[in-house]
């Protein structure tokens, strides 16, 4: 592959030769054919989004791995949009958002998601327990089972990660 065509060439390349054997992978792991494409189609979204060159050995794997990695945040997406769901589930019917407020209230929670990956769980709930749910310091320390002290670094290190996760303006 000439190197001076860019990194784009060398995805359509990895296309190419390698399309339908991932459509395939991707078929025996979820089942179905239409999602299996999706997949695939993020897969290389994925890919061409990147700005550096792909400097790839063997095709095969490496497409495995970065498809795995969609289909991991294709699930932790379904199972916070179901638990989404289930909280909408148990409210009062009066204060169900419309469909329009639903789809912009998803999105809201898959982008905090994606700001607080890599999070140990007590700062996530700590600052999900503020900013959510209002709570204040003394009232989050008692729900964790923490110090204040402890509440406040939780809240510090949330806040950073967001900030430096979200992107430049």
């Amino acid at each position: 592959m000439a190197t001076h065509a860019g990194p784009h060439h060398d995805i359509h390349a990895l296309y190419s030769g390698h399309h339908r054997w991932l459509l395939g992978w991707l078929h025996r792991k979820v089942g179905c054919r239409h999602r299996s494409a999706d997949l695939a189609h993020d897969t290389f979204m994925r890919l061409l989004a990147r700005e550096e060159a792909l400097a790839i050995v063997e095709p095969r794997a490496f497409l495995t791995t970065v498809a795995q990695r969609v289909l991991a945040n294709q699930w932790r997406r379904e199972k916070l949009e179901q638990a989404y769901l289930d909280a909408l589930a148990s409210q009062s019917p009066a204060l169900t958002p419309s469909t329009e407020e639903r789809a912009i209230l998803l999105e809201t929670l898959h982008e905090i998601a994606e700001l607080l990956e890599g999070l140990p769980v007590a700062v996530k709930r700590a600052f999900l327990m503020a900013q959510l749910e209002g709570l204040s310091q003394a009232e989050i320390a008692a729900g964790l089972r923490v110090s204040v002290t402890t509440v406040k670094r939780y809240l510090v290190r949330a806040c950073t990660q967001c900030y430096f996760a979200r992107p430049a303006a």
